[in-house]
């Protein structure tokens, strides 16, 4: 299976064969990864290399502490890769037509600070989402105009679930 890969806005391709070998861009590495804690501490060896990784998926990405250096991580099939570029865009939609913002993760709505008709720019905060105890701020993936909103604060939602669309 191959994975496209964007760590802090740099692109991997990364292959795992039904052998569990992994390739990044081509390139063979050795990889052991094991939780830890929960299920946010990872162990991971890469190419007989120890690290220690803190992971957390707030805003349909990836945030993950290594050695105090934080990375924003957001991993995609290919074939959810194709299927979003065929649809016109990537994972968080295309520069124009229509974005719908979805739940990452099953919780309580905390706040809507936009409305309908309002125009919101890329990286504006739509919607305040609380889970497993804390509040994470979903934001515009591009600038736009709030065509719809799906909830409202005190609504409890599951993972997936169509929270605001942009047009």
């Amino acid at each position: 299976m191959k994975y496209i890969t964007t760590v802090n806005n740099k692109r991997f391709e990364i292959e795992i064969d039904s052998d569990g070998n992994i390739a990044v861009d081509g390139d063979p590495r050795l990889v052991d990864f094991r939780a830890m804690e929960g299920n946010s501490v990872f162990s991971l060896i890469i190419d007989n290399i120890s690290f220690e990784a803190v992971v957390e998926e707030r805003d349909g990405k990836y945030h993950v502490l290594i050695r105090g250096d934080q990375y924003e991580v957001l991993v995609q099939d290919e074939r959810a890769l194709r299927l979003a570029e065929a649809a016109g865009g990537g994972l968080m939609g295309a520069s124009s037509g229509e974005v719908v913002i979805r739940s990452p993760m099953p919780g309580g709505i905390v706040a809507v600070p936009v409305t309908e008709g309002q125009d919101v720019k890329k990286g504006q905060t739509v919607v305040v989402l609380e889970s497993m105890k804390m509040e994470n701020e979903l934001k515009a993936p591009r600038d736009g105009v709030i065509a719809h909103v799906h909830v409202a604060p005190g609504d409890n939602v599951e993972q997936n679930k169509a929270l605001i669309t942009i047009h």
